[in-house]
């Protein structure tokens, strides 16, 4: 029992670290655009352009 004396405090400040990390990607907009990023995926805007000829 006196294990509990320092896991209950070790898992306390776990979910607080986790709290803070998912309130720290709620500011940063880490959720705001959820539709774009499958859309971002199909469009081939990574592709190179073909070449201009002159």
């Amino acid at each position: 029992m006196d294990v509990l004396i320092y896991l209950i405090p070790i898992a306390i400040g776990l979910g607080l670290v986790g709290l803070f990390g998912f309130m720290w990607t709620l500011k940063a907009g880490q959720y705001d655009d959820l539709e774009g990023a499958k859309w971002r995926i199909l469009s081939d805007d990574d592709l190179p352009s073909p070449a201009k000829k002159d």
